[in-house]
């Protein structure tokens, strides 16, 4: 079950990012690459996390929902991610953020359960 919600998880912002991606995003520098390879990623990811019952893709996916979400935090500061500036508005940047910070948990409960005294 944890992993199936998991999968949701990296599944769902995964599918935001390609979403972003042919909204726009594919036309800026840098980010607009990330995007994609974020969104194709995170399908794959979902697809690892159901078919593979090693630790491995639990552990991707929570340097996945790290990564993607720090990257999100970054872009909301006064700096900017690569000349990007976003804000905490709007539903594909909720679901995301919500998804990616999910994904962290769910996989770390994961693997918290299917491994007790091992870690």
């Amino acid at each position: 079950m944890l992993r199936t919600l998991t999968a949701l998880c990296v599944a769902t912002s995964g599918a935001v990012h390609l979403y972003l991606w042919q909204d726009g995003m594919r036309n800026v520098d840098i980010v607009g690459p990330a995007f994609l390879v974020n969104g194709v990623g995170g399908l794959l990811l979902a697809v690892l996390l159901l078919m593979w019952t090693a630790i491995w893709p639990l552990l991707g996916s929570i340097g996945f929902g790290l990564a993607t979400f720090g990257a999100f935090v970054v872009a909301t500061s006064a700096s900017g991610l690569f000349g990007v500036h976003s804000r905490w508005q709007g539903v594909p940047e909720w679901t995301s953020a919500i998804t990616e910070v999910a994904a962290v948990l769910l996989a770390s409960a994961a693997i918290w359960r299917e491994r007790p005294g091992r870690l």
